[in-house]
Parts: C-alpha cells; sequence; structure tokens
C-alpha cells in the first residue's frame, strides 16, 4: 500500500459490483495489509473495535457451545452482518437479524448455539452518523471434544481455482505422529499426477504437484482423520471427500524495477499493467505467490502489520491477499495517477490504479475481475528477499525435491 496520502474520487458509499453473496464479503474487514500514510477524511477516527463491537473476541480459542454470537455499534447502524461456520471444510452461514434500530445482530433460534469443533468467521459493515462506513473482521474457535483434533483446509469444496492452488491444511493442535496423519490424507487427480506433502513445523501441512496444476484438472481430496491418532491419546475426528476444478492458467510477473505487472493467460501476454511496488524502506517480496483471498473492499491498518498508526484506510478495493503477513495486490485512490508505472512508494504491497467506489474501467478492477483463487503472482527485481515458502501459498518457492524432503511419507 502506498503511503503517498493524496486521495482520488469522491468520498461515498462504495458501489459493489459483484454477485449477492460477494455483496457482503466486498467488506471483509481484514485488519492487515499495507497502505498508504493517511486515510482518514477528517474528524477523529474510531478504532475497528470502538466503532463495530463484535463478541466472542477476535481469535478467541476453544469457545464454548453456550457462548453467545453479537454484534453491536454504539452509534450509527449496521449495514451488514455475515456470519459463517466452517466445519469439516464446509461454509455455512448463520441466520440473524439486524435489529430494528441497526445497532446490534443477533442470531436466530438453532443458530446461536455454537458448533463444536469449528471456525467462525464474522463480517460486519457499519455507517456513522456522518455517512462514513467502516468494516471489521473477525475469528474465534470452538472448543474441541478432548483428546481430538481436526484440520482447517483450503480451498473450498466445488470450488474452481487457479493453477497455483496448493491443497494446505492448518490443525489445530500440534501433530506427532505427522506420517499417521499425513498417510490418512488422500489427494489424487484426474488426469494422474504425483502430489507430495510437505510439514510445515507441527501444525501445517501443505500438498501439491512438482509443477502447476494443468488446466481443467479435477482434484479430489479425501481427509480420513476419523480416529487417526495425531499426538499421544489425541485423535482425529474428520471424514470427508473434498472436490475442486483447476480452471484456466493466468501468471502475473510483477516487475519491481520496471514497475510493471505482465498478465500472461495460458502462456500468451494479456496486457502489461503499471504497477506501484514497495518503496525502498519497505520493499516487495521477491518470489511466487499464490492468491488466497479475493475482498471487493477491505480495512488495511498498519497496526496490525508493526507499521505503527502510518496508515489505517478502511475502504481499500479489489484486494487479492499474496501472504499472511499481509501482502496484497490491490486498487489505489489516493496516490497521484503519475506513480503507477514509474515509483515505487507502497508498505510492501502491490498497487494498481483504482476509483475511490470501486467502479469504472480501472486497472484494478480489470485484474480483480480475471483472477481466481490459486492464480500465481511472481514478483522479481525487488530489494527485499524471496518470500518464505510457508507464508501464504508460497509453496512453490521450494524445488520439488526440497519439497518432497518434508514430507513424512516416504
Amino acid at each position: 500500500m502506498n503511503h503517498v496520502a493524496k486521495k482520488a474520487g469522491a468520498s461515498g458509499a462504495t458501489v459493489l459490483t459483484r454477485s449477492g453473496l460477494l455483496a457482503v464479503l466486498a467488506v471483509l474487514a481484514v485488519l492487515t495489509g499495507c497502505s498508504g500514510a493517511d486515510s482518514t477524511t477528517g474528524g477523529k477516527s474510531r478504532s475497528p473495535q470502538e466503532a463495530i463491537r463484535i463478541t466472542p473476541k477476535d481469535r478467541a480459542a476453544g469457545v464454548g457451545p453456550d457462548s453467545k454470537v453479537e454484534v453491536r455499534v454504539p452509534d450509527g447502524r449496521l449495514e451488514s452482518v455475515k456470519v459463517t461456520r466452517i466445519e469439516d471444510a464446509q461454509e455455512q452461514e448463520v441466520r440473524g437479524l439486524i435489529a430494528k434500530d441497526g445497532r446490534s445482530w443477533t442470531p436466530q433460534g438453532a443458530a446461536g448455539r455454537l458448533g463444536l469443533a469449528a471456525k467462525y468467521s464474522v463480517d460486519a459493515v457499519a455507517v456513522d452518523g456522518a455517512g462514513r462506513r467502516s468494516a471489521r473482521h473477525t475469528t474465534f474457535t470452538t472448543v474441541v471434544p478432548e483428546h481430538r483434533f481436526i484440520g482447517y483446509f483450503k480451498p473450498e469444496n466445488r470450488s474452481t481455482v487457479g493453477t497455483g492452488m496448493i491443497v494446505s491444511f492448518e490443525f489445530n493442535r500440534r501433530i506427532t505422529q505427522r506420517a499417521a496423519v499425513q498417510r490418512a490424507i488422500r489427494v489424487t487427480s484426474d488426469p494422474p499426477v504425483e502430489v507430495a506433502g510437505h510439514w510445515f513445523g507441527a501444525d501445517r501441512l501443505d500438498f501439491r504437484p512438482a509443477a502447476y496444476w494443468e488446466p481443467g484438472t479435477e482434484v479430489t481430496v479425501e481427509v480420513g482423520l476419523r480416529d487417526v491418532q495425531g499426538a499421544p491419546q489425541v485423535y482425529g475426528t474428520q471424514h470427508k471427500t473434498i472436490r475442486f476444478t483447476v480452471g484456466r492458467e493466468q501468471v502475473s510477473r510483477v516487475d519491481a524495477e520496471e514497475h510493471t505487472m505482465e498478465v500472461r493467460r495460458d502462456g500468451n501476454l494479456v496486457s502489461t499493467v503499471p504497477i506501484t511496488a514497495g518503496s525502498p524502506a519497505t520493499a516487495t517480496y521477491n518470489g511466487k505467490m499464490v492468491v488466497s483471498e479475493m475482498q471487493e473492499v477491505t480495512r488495511m491498518d498498519g497496526r496490525t502489520v508493526g507499521f505503527g498508526g502510518e496508515y489505517d484506510i478502511k475502504d481499500v478495493p479489489h484486494a487479492l491477499r499474496l501472504t499472511d503477513s499481509g501482502t496484497f495486490v490491490h486498487g489505489n485512490y489516493w496516490s497521484d495517477e503519475d506513480i503507477f508505472g514509474s515509483t515505487n512508494v507502497s508498505h510492501g504491497c502491490i498497487g494498481l490504479r483504482d476509483e475511490q467506489d470501486g467502479g469504472g474501467a480501472t486497472p484494478a478492477r480489470w485484474f480483480f475481475d480475471r483472477t481466481l483463487i490459486g492464480d500465481v503472482v511472481e514478483v522479481v527485481n525487488s530489494k527485499d528477499k524471496q518470500v518464505a515458502p510457508d507464508n501464504g501459498l508460497s509453496g512453490w518457492n521450494m524445488n520439488w525435491t526440497q519439497w518432497r524432503a518434508g514430507s513424512a511419507v516416504h
């Protein structure tokens, strides 16, 4: 995100352009990433916790089934709230209602009781009395029965992904019996290709082939962890089959010195997009990174990634996450147009020219509309180091020998 503070475009409500579901996802309040310096429009800004209050607290673990999910605002009104439960790799929206006065959201009926061994996400958008929007995103996990473990994994069932997609499991407990757990997860494809697992520490296991998937490949993930021992007296609970499809190939090459991004589709150059990358003090990672999230609009707060209070932009448009540490490709409406293609001024992200409301035929919107989860973005000629293979889905930065060496099954 750029630290140039000039804004472009009129203020006002964000216009969302995708489907009904994405109309809610569009305002995910992921409090991470890089951005420009001054993002306020005047007056004292509330912190996200002050503007939108959510219980249970963010990243709470072991939440009991009788705990309640609640979203409140001290003033203004809630515009939208989405609560999602992820259990056995299946997403289910939790039914709830915003109160007539717009100040609170509560679940309905049986949805008020939390499921066990589940991960929940809460995405809320509020509008204050001056018409300014703010967004907040939180997650929490519920209690897992004693001596049990589960794995949260991506991609989603029945999704269509890019050719760089990596199947990734994050376990809620440390796994000591890694071979047994890895054998219980079977990843196969049609057409067939060898797929190997790689452990990152004791709680993450990723799977990928030697090279990017071929377009049109059908991938099946069989999760047979139920009653598998992952550690002494700790057993798995999941028994599930997940399938996803690999779509067309799209690989985008960002040259930080040239300030350009070449977008190639199935090997053919589609477009060369002017960009701004990380400044010399906060350069962008080099290496291959995979799009893991897509958000029509999100909040980026420098305090969540170690930049202090340098920036807090509540309506960053067309945001594509590349790393867990906060690297994005995203729209930038607050910087002068002449920086794109000429100057690197961001805090490590890759910025594309955009409009504040996300509309118009801008480079950022063009790229967002043509991207899939699992697409690859490779950065070259940056002054920073190569991205770590466990920072997001960045395992393609290891060669096949290195990747297979991280398997517990030989």
